[in-house]
């Protein structure tokens, strides 16, 4: 994915008539009212102002609502301004985001027209029955349609999809995640199930008909959900909600897997069995020097050093880090060199593929 300075303009809520039990959009998005045209203006241009890199492109993202499901002519009204900034080179592109079932060639036409360079469906989950539980509206099959639509218009398609849904299991949140590799979107986003104030979903847990995962749980599903796309090479562009999604957790959150560097935690999970795995086959007994990129050091220590405590408790071993230029994804030990792309491919094989099997 390339990267692209974001400025966002939120449509709470705007253009959906469906209330999913988890969703809350004016505490999602933290508005309440629709900015009108001048505050949308003037938003675009402060965010213009406040990046520095020139470099990077800019794009302006439609966040919070169904996109798509406004009204005509005020989604025309709405694109009219954000092309207008493409029309003067200050912005690069737009992005959507909106439901599976309000995409058609009408809509897409529309689009393409006001230069809208990304679409992302909101699908949360590919089996039927969790949809239903968690009132979406829609089915699964519109979700194959509107991105096979999507994709004969040469718009980038990403897909978002939660885990730990009322309903879900181990097993529909895997069936979720390959049925959307099946799609080969450009990109997705993965959210872990919260519980906000003020939806369905609070009743749902206060009445015990819903037990939210805990984050250890639920960072070890999300390991496996990381390493489906990592092996089809789907890039994972947002893994949790982060405080920038404007959540507070002491106001907005009763319960669920919130921590705000939730992506680390799971990437460090990844890492951890990586180095395992190596330890084993190289059979490392002694302390060991592992060397890396420098964007790696956090992933291989853990949160709060949990990876190093990790080897130090289990194996009495002690590892010392040490930065290289060596590419992302490559660890040296002492003089032997892995790869993380190898270790995908025997996680994906051995934990995933047989899990499915003996289900």
């Amino acid at each position: 994915m390339n990267k692209f300075n974001i400025i966002p303009i939120f449509v709470p809520h705007m253009g959906c008539p469906h209330d999913c039990i988890f969703c809350n959009q004016r505490k999602i998005t933290n508005f309440v009212d629709v900015l009108d045209e001048v505050d949308i203006r003037k938003n675009i241009e402060n965010y213009i102002s406040y990046f520095k890199n020139k470099n990077i492109p800019i794009e302006i993202a439609f966040y919070g609502g169904s996109f798509t499901g406004l009204d005509k002519n005020l989604m025309i009204r709405y694109l009219e301004i954000a092309k207008y900034y493409i029309d003067i080179d200050f912005v690069n592109s737009i992005r959507i985001s909106t439901r599976p079932d309000y995409i058609s060639k009408e809509i897409l036409d529309i689009l393409i027209k006001y230069k809208v360079h990304t679409i992302e469906l909101g699908v949360q989950s590919m089996t039927q029955s969790t949809l239903d539980l968690n009132n979406r509206g829609h089915n699964v099959e519109c979700v194959y349609e509107s991105s096979s639509l999507i994709k004969k218009y040469n718009i980038k398609l990403g897909l978002q999809m939660m885990v730990g849904l009322y309903g879900d299991t181990i097993d529909t949140v895997v069936n979720t995640a390959f049925e959307i590799c099946k799609i080969n979107p450009d990109f997705v986003r993965v959210y872990p199930t919260l519980t906000i104030k003020d939806t369905e979903l609070e009743r749902l847990y206060y009445s015990k008909e819903y037990i939210p995962m805990s984050l250890e749980d639920s960072i070890c599903l999300c390991k496996y959900i990381y390493v489906i796309f990592k092996y089809y090479n789907i890039p994972i562009i947002r893994l949790g909600l982060q405080s920038s999604d404007n959540i507070s957790e002491d106001v907005d959150i009763v319960a669920g897997p919130y921590h705000p560097a939730f992506r680390e935690l799971v990437e460090s999970s990844v890492y951890r069995d990586f180095i395992e795995y190596y330890m084993c086959f190289f059979d490392i007994k002694d302390d060991i020097t592992i060397k890396c990129n420098n964007s790696e050091v956090s992933k291989i220590v853990g949160n709060k050093r949990s990876n190093l405590k990790y080897f130090k408790e289990k194996y009495n071993i002690n590892i010392k880090i040490k930065t290289l230029t060596l590419e992302k994804n490559i660890l040296k030990f002492n003089e032997n060199i892995v790869y993380m792309n190898d270790f995908i491919d025997y996680y994906f094989n051995k934990n995933i593929l047989r899990r499915i099997d003996e289900t």
